[in-house]
């Protein structure tokens, strides 16, 4: 159960753009940027207050990647394996974040809610090869030393 401030919070956010079922998107976008991840139980109450079907919330939820009901941390780092970056060894990065932050394809996010470390199709960045981002901002170039340094820079911000 989610603490009232949360549902709260929704209140605002459903205010700002509207109880109407178009709006729904927008909605939980927003309610995602606030706390990093979907809590299910906030998708159920914006559909109950949109006249929306939980099925349908869900179903809209469920088929845009971006949405994640599982929370992450503060340092989202997406590390691209897309042709470009897979033939550039973006696959030796990846393992050493994983090392460095104790993550596997099974455990995305540190027990201290810092890091989330995710591997994505491409980042539209090609000729910056291999890449990732943190957070969005692209980080072109990088070398498993560079990745590992990274993630010490962003533990000491």
């Amino acid at each position: 159960m989610l603490d009232q401030t949360y549902y709260d919070k929704a209140d605002e956010i459903i205010a700002a753009h509207g109880e109407h079922q178009a709006a729904l998107i927008p909605i939980i976008q927003d309610i995602q940027s606030e706390y990093r991840y979907l809590p299910p139980e906030l998708l159920s109450y914006v559909a109950q207050k949109l006249g929306v079907s939980e099925a349908k919330a869900y179903s809209v939820a469920t088929f845009y990647e971006n949405f994640s009901f599982e929370p992450k941390g503060k340092y989202i780092i997406k590390v691209c394996d897309g042709t470009a970056c897979h033939v550039r060894k973006s696959i030796p990065i990846l393992e050493r974040l994983y090392s460095e932050l104790g993550l596997s394809a099974e455990k995305a996010t540190t027990d201290d809610m810092l890091f989330t470390l995710e591997t994505v199709s491409c980042l539209g960045a090609c000729g910056l090869a291999p890449v990732l981002t943190v957070n969005d901002k692209v980080y072109p170039g990088m070398t498993p030393d560079a990745a590992a340094e990274l993630v010490r820079e962003l533990r000491d911000a």
